[in-house]
Protein backbone atom coordinates (compact mmCIF):
# COMPACT_ATOMS: atom_id res chain seq x y z
CA UNK A 1 0.00 0.00 0.00
CA UNK A 2 2.89 2.34 0.85
CA UNK A 3 4.52 1.63 -2.51
CA UNK A 4 1.26 2.33 -4.33
CA UNK A 5 0.89 5.64 -2.56
CA UNK A 6 4.49 6.53 -3.43
CA UNK A 7 3.88 5.75 -7.12
CA UNK A 8 0.70 7.82 -7.10
CA UNK A 9 2.57 10.69 -5.48
CA UNK A 10 5.21 10.50 -8.22
CA UNK A 11 2.53 10.65 -10.92
CA UNK A 12 0.85 13.62 -9.26
CA UNK A 13 4.18 15.46 -9.11
CA UNK A 14 4.81 14.73 -12.80
CA UNK A 15 7.94 12.65 -12.23
CA UNK A 16 9.09 10.25 -14.93
CA UNK A 17 9.16 6.53 -14.27
CA UNK A 18 12.68 5.28 -13.52
CA UNK A 19 13.05 2.25 -15.80
CA UNK A 20 16.70 2.37 -16.88
CA UNK A 21 19.13 0.10 -15.09
CA UNK A 22 22.87 -0.19 -15.88
CA UNK A 23 22.44 -2.52 -18.87
CA UNK A 24 19.77 -0.52 -20.69
CA UNK A 25 21.56 2.76 -19.99
CA UNK A 26 24.83 1.38 -21.36
CA UNK A 27 23.14 0.13 -24.54
CA UNK A 28 21.37 3.47 -24.97
CA UNK A 29 24.69 5.36 -24.70
CA UNK A 30 26.60 3.00 -27.01
CA UNK A 31 23.80 3.01 -29.56
CA UNK A 32 23.55 6.80 -29.50
CA UNK A 33 27.32 7.22 -30.00
CA UNK A 34 27.71 4.64 -32.77
CA UNK A 35 24.87 5.96 -34.93
CA UNK A 36 25.82 7.45 -38.29
CA UNK A 37 29.27 8.73 -37.35
CA UNK A 38 31.53 5.85 -38.26
CA UNK A 39 29.71 5.30 -41.58
CA UNK A 40 29.98 8.98 -42.48
CA UNK A 41 33.54 9.98 -41.60
CA UNK A 42 35.90 6.99 -41.78
CA UNK A 43 36.77 7.46 -45.46
CA UNK A 44 37.21 11.22 -45.00
CA UNK A 45 39.64 10.66 -42.12
CA UNK A 46 41.75 8.22 -44.12
CA UNK A 47 41.94 10.71 -46.99
CA UNK A 48 43.33 13.30 -44.55
CA UNK A 49 45.93 11.28 -42.60
CA UNK A 50 46.23 7.90 -44.31
CA UNK A 51 46.60 4.70 -42.32
CA UNK A 52 46.92 6.38 -38.91
CA UNK A 53 43.20 7.28 -39.03
CA UNK A 54 42.80 5.36 -35.77
CA UNK A 55 44.81 8.07 -33.97
CA UNK A 56 42.21 10.84 -34.50
CA UNK A 57 39.51 8.49 -33.18
CA UNK A 58 41.54 8.00 -30.00
CA UNK A 59 42.16 11.76 -29.67
CA UNK A 60 38.46 12.51 -30.22
CA UNK A 61 37.73 9.93 -27.53
CA UNK A 62 40.07 11.76 -25.13
CA UNK A 63 38.36 15.13 -25.77
CA UNK A 64 34.91 13.57 -25.43
CA UNK A 65 35.90 11.78 -22.21
CA UNK A 66 37.21 14.97 -20.60
CA UNK A 67 33.91 16.66 -21.40
CA UNK A 68 32.01 13.59 -20.21
CA UNK A 69 33.59 14.05 -16.76
CA UNK A 70 32.13 17.57 -16.64
CA UNK A 71 28.74 16.27 -17.77
CA UNK A 72 28.87 13.58 -15.07
CA UNK A 73 29.60 16.06 -12.30
CA UNK A 74 26.76 18.29 -13.48
CA UNK A 75 24.17 15.62 -14.24
CA UNK A 76 24.63 13.98 -10.82
CA UNK A 77 24.52 17.39 -9.14
CA UNK A 78 21.46 18.57 -11.13
CA UNK A 79 19.60 15.39 -12.21
CA UNK A 80 17.25 17.08 -14.68
CA UNK A 81 16.79 16.46 -18.39
CA UNK A 82 17.64 19.86 -19.91
CA UNK A 83 21.38 19.15 -20.33
CA UNK A 84 23.75 21.86 -21.54
CA UNK A 85 21.11 24.62 -21.42
CA UNK A 86 20.41 23.84 -17.76
CA UNK A 87 24.12 23.91 -16.83
CA UNK A 88 24.65 27.18 -18.70
CA UNK A 89 21.72 28.77 -16.90
CA UNK A 90 22.82 27.46 -13.51
CA UNK A 91 26.35 28.80 -14.02
CA UNK A 92 25.72 32.20 -15.62
CA UNK A 93 22.02 33.03 -15.21
CA UNK A 94 21.94 34.88 -18.54
CA UNK A 95 18.80 33.98 -20.49
CA UNK A 96 20.24 34.93 -23.89
CA UNK A 97 23.34 32.76 -23.29
CA UNK A 98 21.07 29.88 -22.29
CA UNK A 99 19.06 30.39 -25.47
CA UNK A 100 22.17 30.37 -27.69
CA UNK A 101 23.36 27.11 -26.16
CA UNK A 102 19.90 25.56 -26.49
CA UNK A 103 19.58 26.68 -30.12
CA UNK A 104 23.10 25.44 -30.93
CA UNK A 105 22.07 22.01 -29.65
CA UNK A 106 18.94 22.20 -31.84
CA UNK A 107 21.08 23.12 -34.87
CA UNK A 108 23.48 20.26 -34.18
CA UNK A 109 20.55 17.85 -34.22
CA UNK A 110 19.37 19.21 -37.56
CA UNK A 111 22.82 19.08 -39.19
CA UNK A 112 23.38 15.59 -37.81
CA UNK A 113 20.06 14.40 -39.24
CA UNK A 114 20.90 16.03 -42.58
CA UNK A 115 24.23 14.17 -42.55
CA UNK A 116 22.46 10.90 -41.77
CA UNK A 117 19.98 11.45 -44.61
CA UNK A 118 22.83 11.55 -47.11
CA UNK A 119 24.47 8.45 -45.62
CA UNK A 120 21.10 6.68 -45.83
CA UNK A 121 20.67 7.80 -49.45
CA UNK A 122 24.08 6.57 -50.54
CA UNK A 123 23.79 3.18 -48.87
CA UNK A 124 20.14 2.63 -49.80
CA UNK A 125 20.82 3.29 -53.49
CA UNK A 126 23.83 0.97 -53.32
CA UNK A 127 21.71 -1.75 -51.73
CA UNK A 128 18.90 -1.38 -54.26
CA UNK A 129 21.45 -1.48 -57.06
CA UNK A 130 22.85 -4.75 -55.71
CA UNK A 131 19.36 -6.21 -55.42
CA UNK A 132 17.65 -5.14 -58.64
CA UNK A 133 20.22 -4.02 -61.24
CA UNK A 134 20.73 -5.83 -64.52
CA UNK A 135 24.46 -6.24 -63.91
CA UNK A 136 24.71 -7.29 -60.27
CA UNK A 137 21.19 -8.10 -59.07
CA UNK A 138 17.94 -9.68 -60.19
CA UNK A 139 18.09 -7.98 -63.58
CA UNK A 140 14.79 -6.16 -63.18
CA UNK A 141 15.94 -2.56 -63.64
CA UNK A 142 18.96 -0.32 -63.02
CA UNK A 143 19.08 1.96 -59.99
CA UNK A 144 20.77 5.36 -60.47
CA UNK A 145 23.45 5.99 -57.83
CA UNK A 146 24.79 9.42 -58.85
CA UNK A 147 24.77 12.68 -56.90
CA UNK A 148 21.36 13.77 -58.23
CA UNK A 149 19.72 10.49 -57.23
CA UNK A 150 21.36 10.70 -53.83
CA UNK A 151 20.06 14.25 -53.33
CA UNK A 152 16.51 13.23 -54.25
CA UNK A 153 16.54 10.23 -51.91
CA UNK A 154 18.02 12.32 -49.07
CA UNK A 155 15.21 14.87 -49.44
CA UNK A 156 12.56 12.14 -49.60
CA UNK A 157 14.05 10.59 -46.48
CA UNK A 158 13.76 13.90 -44.61
CA UNK A 159 10.12 14.04 -45.66
CA UNK A 160 9.64 10.50 -44.40
CA UNK A 161 11.12 11.46 -41.03
CA UNK A 162 8.79 14.46 -40.85
CA UNK A 163 5.78 12.22 -41.55
CA UNK A 164 6.78 9.85 -38.74
CA UNK A 165 7.42 12.79 -36.44
CA UNK A 166 4.03 14.33 -37.25
CA UNK A 167 2.28 11.06 -36.53
CA UNK A 168 3.74 11.13 -33.03
CA UNK A 169 6.53 8.84 -31.92
CA UNK A 170 6.95 7.54 -28.40
CA UNK A 171 10.62 6.66 -27.84
CA UNK A 172 11.15 3.14 -26.54
CA UNK A 173 14.43 2.27 -24.88
CA UNK A 174 13.82 -1.43 -25.53
CA UNK A 175 13.41 -0.70 -29.25
CA UNK A 176 16.70 1.23 -29.04
CA UNK A 177 18.31 -1.99 -27.77
CA UNK A 178 17.23 -3.77 -30.97
CA UNK A 179 18.58 -0.98 -33.15
CA UNK A 180 21.84 -0.89 -31.21
CA UNK A 181 22.16 -4.61 -31.83
CA UNK A 182 21.77 -4.03 -35.58
CA UNK A 183 24.35 -1.23 -35.51
CA UNK A 184 26.87 -3.36 -33.63
CA UNK A 185 26.19 -6.37 -35.86
CA UNK A 186 26.90 -4.31 -38.99
CA UNK A 187 30.19 -3.02 -37.57
CA UNK A 188 31.07 -6.51 -36.31
CA UNK A 189 30.69 -7.78 -39.89
CA UNK A 190 33.19 -5.17 -41.09
CA UNK A 191 35.67 -6.04 -38.32
CA UNK A 192 35.41 -9.82 -38.81
CA UNK A 193 35.73 -9.55 -42.60
CA UNK A 194 38.81 -7.37 -42.18
CA UNK A 195 40.60 -9.77 -39.89
CA UNK A 196 39.59 -12.86 -41.88
CA UNK A 197 40.78 -11.24 -45.11
CA UNK A 198 44.15 -10.48 -43.51
CA UNK A 199 44.43 -14.06 -42.24
CA UNK A 200 43.70 -15.50 -45.68
CA UNK A 201 45.90 -13.03 -47.50
CA UNK A 202 43.01 -11.99 -49.77
CA UNK A 203 42.97 -8.32 -48.76
CA UNK A 204 44.01 -5.54 -51.12
CA UNK A 205 45.25 -3.36 -48.25
CA UNK A 206 48.15 -3.83 -45.87
CA UNK A 207 48.00 -3.98 -42.08
CA UNK A 208 51.39 -2.24 -42.05
CA UNK A 209 49.66 0.89 -43.37
CA UNK A 210 48.30 1.49 -39.86
CA UNK A 211 51.51 3.42 -39.12
CA UNK A 212 51.63 5.23 -42.47
CA UNK A 213 50.90 8.96 -42.49
CA UNK A 214 49.76 10.58 -45.73
CA UNK A 215 49.24 14.35 -45.94
CA UNK A 216 47.18 15.19 -49.01
CA UNK A 217 46.53 18.76 -47.82
CA UNK A 218 50.22 19.43 -47.01
CA UNK A 219 49.47 20.65 -43.49
CA UNK A 220 52.10 18.61 -41.65
CA UNK A 221 51.37 15.80 -39.20
CA UNK A 222 50.21 17.95 -36.26
CA UNK A 223 47.65 20.02 -38.17
CA UNK A 224 46.59 17.10 -40.37
CA UNK A 225 45.84 14.98 -37.30
CA UNK A 226 44.06 17.99 -35.75
CA UNK A 227 41.84 18.29 -38.83
CA UNK A 228 41.13 14.55 -38.76
CA UNK A 229 40.29 14.75 -35.04
CA UNK A 230 37.60 17.35 -35.71
CA UNK A 231 36.21 14.99 -38.36
CA UNK A 232 36.34 12.04 -35.96
CA UNK A 233 34.59 14.06 -33.27
CA UNK A 234 31.30 13.70 -35.14
CA UNK A 235 31.54 9.96 -34.50
CA UNK A 236 32.07 10.42 -30.75
CA UNK A 237 29.08 12.66 -30.03
CA UNK A 238 25.84 11.24 -28.70
CA UNK A 239 26.94 10.48 -25.16
CA UNK A 240 25.65 13.92 -24.10
CA UNK A 241 22.12 12.89 -25.13
CA UNK A 242 22.09 10.38 -22.29
CA UNK A 243 21.79 13.18 -19.71
CA UNK A 244 18.24 13.67 -20.98
CA UNK A 245 17.50 10.17 -19.63
CA UNK A 246 18.64 11.00 -16.09
CA UNK A 247 15.10 11.38 -14.73
CA UNK A 248 14.26 7.90 -16.02
CA UNK A 249 17.39 6.20 -14.62
CA UNK A 250 17.50 4.17 -11.42
CA UNK A 251 20.06 5.57 -8.95
CA UNK A 252 21.60 7.95 -11.54
CA UNK A 253 24.27 9.25 -9.14
CA UNK A 254 25.55 5.69 -8.76
CA UNK A 255 25.37 4.17 -12.24
CA UNK A 256 25.64 7.14 -14.62
CA UNK A 257 29.44 7.68 -14.32
CA UNK A 258 30.34 4.02 -14.90
CA UNK A 259 27.94 3.57 -17.80
CA UNK A 260 28.81 6.79 -19.64
CA UNK A 261 32.56 6.20 -19.45
CA UNK A 262 32.12 2.52 -20.35
CA UNK A 263 29.96 3.48 -23.33
CA UNK A 264 32.58 5.92 -24.61
CA UNK A 265 35.31 3.30 -24.21
CA UNK A 266 33.34 0.61 -26.03
CA UNK A 267 32.53 2.97 -28.91
CA UNK A 268 36.17 4.03 -29.26
CA UNK A 269 37.35 0.41 -29.30
CA UNK A 270 34.82 -0.47 -32.01
CA UNK A 271 35.90 2.53 -34.11
CA UNK A 272 39.59 1.63 -33.87
CA UNK A 273 38.85 -1.97 -34.89
CA UNK A 274 36.78 -0.70 -37.84
CA UNK A 275 39.71 1.45 -39.02
CA UNK A 276 42.04 -1.54 -38.70
CA UNK A 277 39.66 -3.58 -40.87
CA UNK A 278 39.39 -0.83 -43.50
CA UNK A 279 43.15 -0.33 -43.72
CA UNK A 280 43.72 -4.09 -43.89
CA UNK A 281 41.22 -4.68 -46.72
CA UNK A 282 41.49 -1.55 -48.90
CA UNK A 283 44.48 0.37 -50.27
CA UNK A 284 44.94 3.88 -48.87
CA UNK A 285 44.02 5.54 -52.17
CA UNK A 286 40.74 3.63 -52.52
CA UNK A 287 37.82 5.77 -53.71
CA UNK A 288 34.48 4.52 -52.38
CA UNK A 289 32.43 7.27 -54.04
CA UNK A 290 29.12 8.15 -52.41
CA UNK A 291 28.34 4.67 -51.08
CA UNK A 292 30.54 4.71 -47.97
CA UNK A 293 33.84 2.98 -47.43
CA UNK A 294 32.54 0.31 -45.04
CA UNK A 295 30.32 -1.17 -47.75
CA UNK A 296 33.38 -1.57 -49.94
CA UNK A 297 35.24 -3.37 -47.16
CA UNK A 298 32.42 -5.93 -47.17
CA UNK A 299 32.46 -6.24 -50.97
CA UNK A 300 36.22 -6.54 -51.36
CA UNK A 301 36.90 -8.55 -48.21
CA UNK A 302 34.16 -11.17 -48.75
CA UNK A 303 33.45 -11.29 -52.50
CA UNK A 304 32.15 -14.87 -52.37
CA UNK A 305 29.54 -14.16 -49.68
CA UNK A 306 26.20 -12.36 -50.24
CA UNK A 307 26.79 -10.14 -47.20
CA UNK A 308 27.25 -7.08 -49.39
CA UNK A 309 23.60 -7.38 -50.47
CA UNK A 310 22.37 -7.23 -46.85
CA UNK A 311 24.88 -4.83 -45.33
CA UNK A 312 23.59 -1.62 -46.99
CA UNK A 313 20.12 -2.20 -45.54
CA UNK A 314 21.60 -2.80 -42.06
CA UNK A 315 23.41 0.53 -42.22
CA UNK A 316 20.27 2.29 -43.47
CA UNK A 317 18.29 0.96 -40.51
CA UNK A 318 20.94 1.99 -37.98
CA UNK A 319 21.58 5.46 -39.43
CA UNK A 320 17.88 6.21 -39.96
CA UNK A 321 17.24 5.71 -36.25
CA UNK A 322 19.92 8.28 -35.41
CA UNK A 323 18.33 10.78 -37.79
CA UNK A 324 14.86 10.25 -36.30
CA UNK A 325 16.12 10.76 -32.74
CA UNK A 326 17.91 13.95 -33.82
CA UNK A 327 14.82 15.40 -35.50
CA UNK A 328 12.60 14.43 -32.57
CA UNK A 329 14.98 16.24 -30.22
CA UNK A 330 15.28 19.33 -32.42
CA UNK A 331 11.55 19.73 -33.05
CA UNK A 332 10.61 19.22 -29.39
CA UNK A 333 13.19 21.77 -28.23
CA UNK A 334 11.91 24.32 -30.78
CA UNK A 335 8.39 23.60 -29.55
CA UNK A 336 9.48 24.07 -25.93
CA UNK A 337 11.14 27.42 -26.68
CA UNK A 338 8.07 28.58 -28.60
CA UNK A 339 5.72 27.59 -25.79
CA UNK A 340 7.83 29.69 -23.42
CA UNK A 341 7.63 32.65 -25.86
CA UNK A 342 11.38 32.60 -26.49
CA UNK A 343 10.79 31.74 -30.17
CA UNK A 344 7.70 32.81 -32.16
CA UNK A 345 4.59 31.24 -30.64
CA UNK A 346 3.54 30.00 -34.09
CA UNK A 347 6.26 27.34 -33.73
CA UNK A 348 4.39 25.95 -30.72
CA UNK A 349 1.26 24.79 -32.56
CA UNK A 350 0.19 21.15 -32.21
CA UNK A 351 -2.05 18.86 -34.23
CA UNK A 352 -5.47 18.56 -32.54
CA UNK A 353 -5.62 14.75 -32.55
CA UNK A 354 -2.02 13.61 -32.71
CA UNK A 355 -0.79 16.31 -30.31
CA UNK A 356 2.49 16.47 -32.23
CA UNK A 357 4.22 19.88 -32.65
CA UNK A 358 3.57 20.23 -36.38
CA UNK A 359 4.95 23.75 -36.96
CA UNK A 360 8.18 22.95 -35.09
CA UNK A 361 8.51 19.74 -37.11
CA UNK A 362 7.99 21.56 -40.40
CA UNK A 363 10.43 24.30 -39.37
CA UNK A 364 13.24 21.89 -38.47
CA UNK A 365 12.57 19.71 -41.54
CA UNK A 366 12.58 22.74 -43.87
CA UNK A 367 15.85 23.91 -42.36
CA UNK A 368 17.39 20.46 -42.92
CA UNK A 369 16.13 20.36 -46.52
CA UNK A 370 17.55 23.81 -47.29
CA UNK A 371 20.91 22.77 -45.81
CA UNK A 372 21.06 19.62 -47.93
CA UNK A 373 20.19 21.46 -51.16
CA UNK A 374 22.48 24.45 -50.58
CA UNK A 375 25.51 22.45 -49.50
CA UNK A 376 25.00 19.79 -52.16
CA UNK A 377 24.23 22.05 -55.11
CA UNK A 378 25.77 25.46 -54.50
CA UNK A 379 28.92 24.98 -52.44
CA UNK A 380 30.69 22.28 -54.43
CA UNK A 381 31.52 20.46 -51.16
CA UNK A 382 30.70 16.99 -49.94
CA UNK A 383 27.42 17.40 -48.10
CA UNK A 384 28.32 14.65 -45.61
CA UNK A 385 31.69 16.23 -44.81
CA UNK A 386 30.28 19.75 -44.55
CA UNK A 387 27.26 18.88 -42.40
CA UNK A 388 28.99 16.34 -40.15
CA UNK A 389 31.76 18.88 -39.59
CA UNK A 390 29.20 21.57 -38.74
CA UNK A 391 27.62 19.23 -36.20
CA UNK A 392 31.02 18.74 -34.58
CA UNK A 393 31.74 22.49 -34.66
CA UNK A 394 28.47 23.35 -32.92
CA UNK A 395 28.87 20.68 -30.27
CA UNK A 396 32.52 21.55 -29.62
CA UNK A 397 31.32 25.07 -28.83
CA UNK A 398 28.58 23.73 -26.57
CA UNK A 399 31.04 21.38 -24.84
CA UNK A 400 33.44 24.26 -24.20
CA UNK A 401 30.61 26.13 -22.46
CA UNK A 402 29.69 23.02 -20.41
CA UNK A 403 33.30 22.64 -19.25
CA UNK A 404 33.45 26.30 -18.20
CA UNK A 405 30.07 25.96 -16.48
CA UNK A 406 31.44 22.98 -14.56
CA UNK A 407 34.34 25.13 -13.32
CA UNK A 408 31.97 27.91 -12.24
CA UNK A 409 29.56 25.53 -10.48
CA UNK A 410 32.43 23.83 -8.62
CA UNK A 411 32.59 26.98 -6.49
CA UNK A 412 29.05 26.47 -5.18
CA UNK A 413 28.05 24.43 -2.17
CA UNK A 414 25.54 22.25 -4.04
CA UNK A 415 25.65 18.58 -3.06
CA UNK A 416 28.00 16.66 -5.37
CA UNK A 417 27.90 12.90 -6.02
CA UNK A 418 30.66 12.81 -8.65
CA UNK A 419 33.51 15.28 -8.81
CA UNK A 420 35.76 15.73 -11.83
CA UNK A 421 39.33 16.78 -10.97
CA UNK A 422 39.77 20.54 -11.43
CA UNK A 423 42.18 20.12 -14.35
CA UNK A 424 39.70 17.99 -16.34
CA UNK A 425 37.16 20.71 -17.29
CA UNK A 426 40.08 23.11 -17.83
CA UNK A 427 41.71 20.72 -20.30
CA UNK A 428 38.31 19.91 -21.84
CA UNK A 429 37.48 23.58 -22.43
CA UNK A 430 40.93 24.34 -23.90
CA UNK A 431 40.88 21.35 -26.26
CA UNK A 432 37.30 22.01 -27.40
CA UNK A 433 38.12 25.66 -28.14
CA UNK A 434 41.31 24.61 -29.95
CA UNK A 435 39.31 22.25 -32.20
CA UNK A 436 36.83 25.06 -32.93
CA UNK A 437 39.57 27.18 -34.53
CA UNK A 438 40.20 27.56 -38.29
CA UNK A 439 43.57 25.77 -38.00
CA UNK A 440 41.59 22.58 -37.38
CA UNK A 441 39.98 22.72 -40.83
CA UNK A 442 41.00 22.64 -44.46
CA UNK A 443 40.00 25.37 -46.91
CA UNK A 444 37.04 23.33 -48.16
CA UNK A 445 35.84 22.81 -44.58
CA UNK A 446 35.58 26.53 -43.83
CA UNK A 447 31.99 26.29 -45.04
CA UNK A 448 31.22 24.82 -41.61
CA UNK A 449 31.53 28.31 -40.07
CA UNK A 450 29.13 29.72 -42.66
CA UNK A 451 26.56 27.00 -42.03
CA UNK A 452 26.79 27.23 -38.24
CA UNK A 453 26.81 31.04 -38.32
CA UNK A 454 23.79 31.24 -40.61
CA UNK A 455 21.79 28.84 -38.44
CA UNK A 456 22.65 30.64 -35.19
CA UNK A 457 21.91 33.99 -36.83
CA UNK A 458 18.48 32.67 -37.80
CA UNK A 459 17.92 31.75 -34.17
CA UNK A 460 18.98 35.21 -32.97
CA UNK A 461 16.66 36.87 -35.50
CA UNK A 462 13.72 34.74 -34.36
CA UNK A 463 14.60 35.50 -30.72
CA UNK A 464 14.77 39.24 -31.47
CA UNK A 465 11.42 39.20 -33.30
CA UNK A 466 9.86 37.38 -30.36
CA UNK A 467 11.46 39.85 -27.94
CA UNK A 468 9.95 42.80 -29.82
CA UNK A 469 6.51 41.17 -29.97
CA UNK A 470 6.64 40.27 -26.27
CA UNK A 471 7.56 43.83 -25.29
CA UNK A 472 4.87 45.29 -27.55
CA UNK A 473 2.23 43.07 -25.97
CA UNK A 474 3.45 43.70 -22.43
CA UNK A 475 4.89 40.23 -21.82
CA UNK A 476 8.46 41.36 -21.14
CA UNK A 477 11.76 39.88 -22.32
CA UNK A 478 11.99 36.18 -23.33
CA UNK A 479 12.89 34.07 -20.29
CA UNK A 480 13.75 30.38 -20.45
CA UNK A 481 12.46 27.98 -17.84
CA UNK A 482 15.12 25.29 -18.30
CA UNK A 483 13.30 22.90 -16.00
CA UNK A 484 10.42 22.74 -18.50
CA UNK A 485 12.38 23.15 -21.75
CA UNK A 486 11.89 19.60 -23.02
CA UNK A 487 8.35 19.07 -21.76
CA UNK A 488 5.52 18.72 -24.26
Amino acid sequence: MATLKHDEAQEEQGELKRVLGPGLLLLFIVGDILGAGVYAVTGDMISNVGGIAWVPFVLAFVVATLTAFSYLELVTKYPQAAGAALYTHKAFGIHFATFIVAFAVICSGITSAATSSNVVAGNLLAGLHETFSTTDGLGWFDIPTGSTAQLVVALLFMGFLAAINLRGVGESVKFNVVLTGIEMAALAIVIVIGFVAVGRGSAEGDIANLVVFEDQNEKGMFLAVTVATTIAFFAMVGFEDSVNMVEETKEPQKIFPKMMLSGLGIACLIYVLVVVAVIAVLPLNYDSGSEGILLHVVRVGAPSLPIDEIFPYMTVFAVANTALINMLMASRCVYGLARQRVLPTALGAVLPKRRSPWTAILFTTLLAVVLIIVVNRLSGNSVVSALSGTTGLLLLGVFAVVNVACLVLKQRADKTFFRAPFWVPVAGAVLCLFLVGPWARTDSQMIQYKIAGAMLLLGVVLWAVTYIVNRATGQGAPRIDVDRLDQD
